[in-house]
Order: structure tokens, then C-alpha cells, then sequence
């Protein structure tokens, strides 16, 4: 993989994340964490893959966190350099680009926000826009959506009748206007959360003016661009993409991370003889799975303990998890959990870090639960 000297990474990663409590109100939403690994570093090594070696993360409140769990960026190689950027507040995606202005100096640089999920490479469009012919200042990332009212919108020049079709996905266009959260959207196409930028975008940020929301917003600077003569170029995502934002697309994402895993027994974890497992399924260092059936995908994190227990497929259960006498399904449980002697199926549900689920004697049936950071719940005997 050739290495785009010249380019930057910046991964915007302050938000609060308060669609996604209880959960972030004692962890930071980017480190959620989808088939047993934290959001945050699905961004990182987008831009690691695609041969970016320096990245600047903006981070908010949750520094110290973000910082502990990402280090200095050595985990994926000496070559990598990872530096952190305080922003105060949440002023906005086009003031945590502004106060990394230092970072990132006079060079082009991709910014991708760190709660974002996409399939496609970003190797071919950082050679493109690494290249010293490359005719657009800025260049962004575009998906259909159903809601687009919920998005920052595009519309573009020359509009493609056939998004479906492969040689209309893969066309070049440019951007005529651009538009936050339209009431009438202009068009079902949403920014993504990935940018390509050089250093134009800061006279822009320099010239606007914050929003209704009191927030400088990168859609006015790029607007700004496209009405004062640069020329703004966009690309239409042909993979997924999953915006992380509430507990529902979380689950969504960790379905399509799990669905192009690849099954593996560490040789430290034990799988009993009466247990069985099914499609693709990981267990990770030193899991202990007993008297069990688990049907992939689903992963079972390290030192967790899995006894008397059905798993279903899209199942994550992270680090020192005990689940015993359970059935579970299309869920995540985060670490040191206990799920103990359930009548019923989990299904749909997010258990939170050191909680505890269990029985209760209250004659209820059928759960869909959410489940915050240490709570205890009781569920009902059928």
C-alpha cells in the first residue's frame, strides 16, 4: 500500500452522544463497541487502510478515556502517530476542523466523523485527491437515505436519474448546494461523515457565521466554497454506511461487522464437547464456553464465560461477560455483565457495562430491554 505523505487524517470524536443513554453517560459514545471492538477504531484504520499514517482525533470531555483506550497509535504499527485536540464545547463539526488547523497545517486531509460505519475503501479516493492534478478543493462522501430531512443534504448539478445502477454510482459530480437538516430536502442524498479537504476550508470557516444552533456548520463552509468559486466534488458511497447515533443503528452496525467476520477459536479459549457452534463464530482469548449452542455470527469476548446458554446469530458479548442458564439473540453485552437463570429470550438489546440481569418472581413475559452502566434488573418468571 503506497503511503499519501501529504495527506492527513482528522477524526471528530467530542459529541456527547446523548441519543445513546444511558450508556454514554459514563463512556464515551466512539468507544461503544461493535463485534467486540470500539467504533473509534473502525474509523482509525479506514484511514490507516487507505495509507494515512497521521491522525489527529478532536475530542471532547471524554480525553482522558478516548486517550487510554487509543494510546499514541503504535498498536497499528511504529509508523503511526496519533495526536489529540481538545475542543471545550460542542461548537461544531466546522470548529473542531478550525481548531486543528495547527495539526493539520496547509495539507489536504480526509475528516471522518468518529462515529460513522462504511464498507467502502477510502484507498482509491485518497489517491485521487492525494494527486497534485486533482481538480476539486473539496470532495465528499454521499448515501441514499429514506429520511433525508434528518441530514445534511446535497444536491447536485447534474442529478443521476439511476442511483441504483453501478455505472450512475460510480459517476463523478459536482455539488451545486448544500443544506442541514432540510424541512424539503433537495434530494435523498446525505453527507456521510467523510470529507476530503485542503486548506480552503479554513478561509471558509473563517467566514461564516454560527447557525440557529449556535454552532459553526460544515455544510455553510462548504456552501461558502461552492458560492465563491471553488469547486466542490462528490462521491456516491457504494457500500454501507450506518451513522452510530442511537441504540438502534448500533445494533444495525454490529449485524454488518459480524456479517463479514471470519470464525476463530483462540487457542487459549475452551469449548467444551457438549457445547456446538454454528456458521461464524469467534471466541476470543481465554472465553470459556460450556454446555452451549451458539449460531454465528456472534462473537464471545475474552475471559467471558458462556454456560448453559443458547447464543443467536448478530451476538456480541464483550470481555469478562458471565452468561449462564440464557438464551440471547441480535444483541451486545458490554463488559463484566452478569446474565443469570433467564426464562425468555434477549433479543434486540443492549446490556450495559457491570449490570446484572436476572429473574424475578413478578409473572411478565417477553423482554426488549436497555440496560444502562451498573444497573441491576430483575425479569420476570414466566
Amino acid at each position: 500500500m503506497k503511503e499519501y505523505e501529504e495527506m492527513k487524517g482528522s477524526i471528530l470524536s467530542g459529541g456527547k452522544g446523548t441519543r445513546l443513554r444511558p450508556f454514554t453517560h459514563t463512556q464515551a459514545k466512539q468507544l461503544l463497541p461493535l463485534a467486540n471492538k470500539p467504533i473509534l477504531f473502525y474509523a482509525i484504520e479506514s484511514l490507516l487502510e487507505a495509507g494515512i499514517r497521521e491522525i489527529g482525533i478532536v475530542v471532547g470531555d471524554v480525553r482522558a478515556e478516548i486517550q487510554a483506550a487509543v494510546g499514541n497509535g503504535t498498536r497499528w504499527g511504529q509508523d503511526v502517530h496519533i495526536t489529540y485536540i481538545h475542543q471545550e464545547a460542542p461548537f461544531g463539526l466546522a470548529h473542531a476542523v478550525k481548531i486543528a488547523q495547527s495539526f493539520l497545517s496547509r495539507k489536504r486531509f480526509v475528516m471522518f466523523l468518529g462515529d460513522n460505519l462504511i464498507s467502502e475503501s477510502l484507498a482509491p479516493l485518497v489517491q485521487e485527491f492525494a494527486g497534485s492534478n486533482y481538480p476539486y478543493q473539496c470532495s465528499i462522501l454521499l448515501a441514499q437515505v429514506s429520511n433525508p430531512s434528518q441530514f445534511g443534504v446535497a444536491e447536485l448539478e447534474e442529478m443521476p436519474l439511476l442511483i441504483g445502477r453501478n455505472e450512475e454510482r460510480s459517476s463523478q459530480f459536482r455539488v451545486r448546494r448544500l443544506v442541514e437538516k432540510p424541512s424539503v430536502p433537495l434530494s435523498n442524498l446525505a453527507l456521510v461523515g467523510v470529507y476530503f479537504f485542503d486548506h480552503s476550508i479554513f478561509e471558509a470557516i473563517d467566514a461564516i457565521q454560527p447557525s440557529y444552533r449556535g454552532e459553526l456548520e460544515i455544510t455553510d463552509a462548504i456552501q461558502w466554497l461552492i458560492d465563491h468559486g471553488y469547486d466542490v466534488h462528490a462521491h456516491l458511497l457504494q457500500g454501507y454506511w450506518i451513522d452510530t447515533g442511537n441504540i438502534e443503528t448500533i445494533l444495525a452496525a454490529n449485524r454488518k461487522v459480524l456479517e463479514t467476520s471470519t470464525p476463530m477459536i483462540d487457542s487459549s479459549a475452551s469449548v467444551s464437547p457438549d457445547s456446538m457452534l454454528y456458521d461464524k463464530v469467534i471466541i476470543q482469548a481465554g472465553a470459556h464456553v460450556q454446555n452451549s449452542i451458539i449460531r454465528g455470527p456472534a462473537i464471545v469476548g475474552e475471559r467471558s464465560i458462556i454456560h448453559n446458554v443458547y447464543v443467536g446469530p448478530f451476538t456480541s458479548i464483550y470481555h469478562d461477560v458471565l452468561v449462564e442458564t440464557s438464551e440471547v439473540e441480535c444483541s451486545i453485552i458490554l463488559e463484566h455483565s452478569r446474565n443469570t437463570n433467564m426464562q425468555g429470550r434477549i433479543q434486540e438489546s443492549i446490556i450495559g457495562r457491570h449490570a446484572e440481569v436476572s429473574m424475578s418472581p413478578v409473572h411478565l413475559y417477553g423482554y426488549k430491554l436497555i440496560v444502562g452502566d451498573y444497573d441491576r434488573v430483575g425479569i420476570p418468571v414466566l
